[in-house]
């Protein structure tokens, strides 16, 4: 039986690749408790990578689309709109598995283009791997749902602060960047923090949906799964993974709160906003 350092240096960083720790995963017997801790845990960098890059991209991206949204120039409305809908209206593993086949039909459709000196060929195959091809997924999926956060933001900020500030000479970029965005973003941001926190949980999803765990690299509830059916007993992997994402949950509800205090700083302390965990049940 392995010890707990023998499973750490096997299965550490398992999670990125054969070649980072031991080329086959533990079967039947031979896993112990610290395998299943040490493997899970290595999984979790997954859920930690799709979860940081598609928060930090989706935020930007659901900013400018809540501002198009609220737009008086239909050009403008039009496509945020539809965008907001297309991937609120949708369930997110269904958009995984449309993403998965679409970018591998691409090329088969879109064919080759022979110019001559160099003939053009649409190669999507780095972008059906999990890393690429679900990222993007996330990204638009919590971009779509934090720009319809924002802009019920936006349509209350207080009509007196844009006022005061077209008096003070605040037009345009300034008055945007001084006044209404950080309005928005503090009356936005407790129900944002539960978006963050309901993205994260979703980042469960991406490797038992279309996009495959190349060289058994997956992510915890991948390793999980894998767990439960070579032990015939779902009691210990499952909670591990619940324990991980609970800790991951209060680091980001503790990180959004500081963001929130910060934010609302200039308020006293019994009016300011806290952030409630609210987890969605269904998306």
């Amino acid at each position: 039986m392995r010890s707990c350092a023998e499973s750490l240096s096997a299965y550490g960083l398992r999670a990125l690749g054969r070649e980072w720790g031991a080329p086959l995963l533990p079967r039947g017997g031979d896993i112990t408790l610290c395998d299943q801790i040490v493997l899970i845990g290595s999984g979790m960098v997954w859920n930690v990578y799709f979860g940081v890059l598609a928060v930090a991209f989706g935020f930007v991206l659901a900013t400018a689309v809540a501002l198009a949204k609220g737009a008086p120039r239909r050009a403008l409305r039009a496509p945020a709109t539809a965008f907001v809908f297309v991937f609120r209206g949708s369930p997110l593993f269904i958009q995984f598995f449309f993403a998965y086949e679409a970018l591998n039909l691409i090329p088969k459709v879109a064919g080759s283009l022979d110019l001559g000196f160099v003939t053009i060929t649409a190669d999507t195959r780095w972008l059906t791997r999990a890393w690429a091809g679900a990222l993007i997924v996330l990204f638009l999926n919590t971009a779509a749902y934090s720009a319809e956060i924002f802009h019920g933001a936006l349509r209350q900020v207080p009509k007196g602060d844009i006022e005061a500030a077209d008096a003070y000479g605040l037009t345009g970029w300034p008055r945007f960047r001084r006044i209404v965005w950080p309005t928005m973003l503090r009356l936005a941001w407790p129900s944002y923090t539960n978006e963050a926190i309901f993205l994260f949980h979703a980042t469960t999803l991406v490797f038992f949906s279309g996009f495959p765990a190349w060289q058994q690299s997956g992510d915890a509830l991948y390793y999980a799964n894998y767990f439960a059916q070579q032990t015939f007993n779902p009691f210990v992997p499952y909670p591990i993974v619940a324990g991980y994402f609970i800790v991951a949950t209060l680091i980001i509800v503790a990180l959004m709160g500081a963001v929130n205090r910060r934010l609302n700083r200039h308020l006293p302390r019994e009016a300011r906003p806290r952030i409630r965990l609210r987890p969605q049940i269904v998306r």
